[in-house]
């Protein structure tokens, strides 16, 4: 089966601009919404291929383009509706970036892998090694030094790990030179990694803890849009849940559907299965997964405050309160 996944489009794709318009009563709402092209953020694109969006009232085009450092800005500003995020997230949102939680994802999406090879065993042999990451401060990065944390060591800048940053397409290229002794690493990348037979995993996020059963990724909104129309953000969520729950029901079919309609740049309908297979994006639609993504955000606020990525004196409870916002609800007043 050839699974060479080069997913080009991550590094380029993700969440351009938006365009919000409802001029008169009666008029539908539309919007640009962000879809990177990636196998967690299916169902944003199989809300539009399932005509989700266009039956809960808003006419919506996919979009992609900018890097992930403008998504967040973007976001807060409102030139986007919604992102599919992690709690890569938080640190900004705590810095004034007007981003809100507005339901969970999915879990897994995220290893760290060391070669097959290495004497590293567990994320407390991280103490004085090199682990690569896609940037330093993000979630791969934290998953990494939550699991260090957790095991007694230093994991901040300058602490017990060294931690060197790579383009995260560049990652499995860069360990197998010898840049590092561990590797954080999304999806694809990272079951591809450990596919290959080259690597061993050691924190695998879908199932080992205190990661596993917990979303690693949220829906994100726009405060700003919330604030203004509140209405059409409960409309576009509606339709990502629904895009959820099918993709969670249906994971062959929607590999089928992703590829047919060029929306992720592989025809390997097995490899796409298994990832969004081991996502269990049927956990997250509907009322519950709305409160379980506030219990899984108020635990990994309380995670990185411990390993110093939030202030030592955020008070978590209050944090989440701030930005967590039921939509459905608000936009029922």
């Amino acid at each position: 089966m050839n699974k060479p996944l080069i997913f080009t489009l991550i590094l380029t794709a993700g969440l351009a601009s938006l365009s919000c318009k409802k001029k008169n009563d009666g008029e539908r709402w539309k919007f640009n919404v962000a879809y990177s092209g990636i196998t967690c953020g299916s169902p944003i694109a199989v809300a539009k291929l399932n005509n989700y969006y266009k039956e809960e009232g808003v006419d919506v085009e996919l979009v992609s383009g900018t890097a992930f450092e403008a998504q967040q800005a973007m976001l807060a500003s409102g030139k986007m509706p919604i992102i599919n995020g992690d709690f890569q997230f938080f640190p900004a949102i705590n810095n004034g970036f007007d981003i809100k939680i507005i339901s969970g994802l999915h879990e897994g999406c995220i290893k760290v892998l060391v070669p097959k090879d290495s004497p590293i065993q567990s994320a407390a042999d991280f103490k004085g090694k090199t682990v690569l990451v896609d940037a330093i401060g993000g979630t791969p990065m934290m998953v990494a030094a939550v699991a260090a944390g957790r095991a007694g060591l230093n994991p901040g800048v300058g602490g017990d790990i060294i931690w060197k940053p790579f383009p995260w397409d560049q990652l499995l290229q860069a360990i197998e030179k010898g840049e590092g002794d561990a590797v954080a690493v999304w999806d694809p990348f990272a079951t591809q990694g450990e596919q290959s037979g080259k690597y061993r995993v050691i924190i695998d996020i879908a199932r080992d803890e205190p990661f596993a059963g917990k979303n690693c990724c949220f829906v994100f909104a726009s405060g700003k849009l919330i604030r203004e129309s509140p209405k059409a953000i409960a409309a576009v969520l509606r339709a990502v849940q629904r895009g959820i729950a099918w993709t969670g029901e249906h994971p062959e079919e929607t590999a089928r559907l992703l590829i047919e309609n060029k929306k992720i740049p592989t025809d390997d309908a097995d490899f796409i299965t298994a990832l969004i297979t081991s996502y269990r994006y049927h956990h997250y639609h509907g009322k519950a997964s709305i409160s379980k993504a506030k219990e899984d955000a108020l635990f990994f606020t309380g995670e990185l405050i411990k390993i110093g990525y939030l202030p030592s004196d955020l008070d978590a409870e209050e944090f989440l309160e701030d930005i967590f916002v039921d939509i459905d609800s608000l936009a029922e007043k």
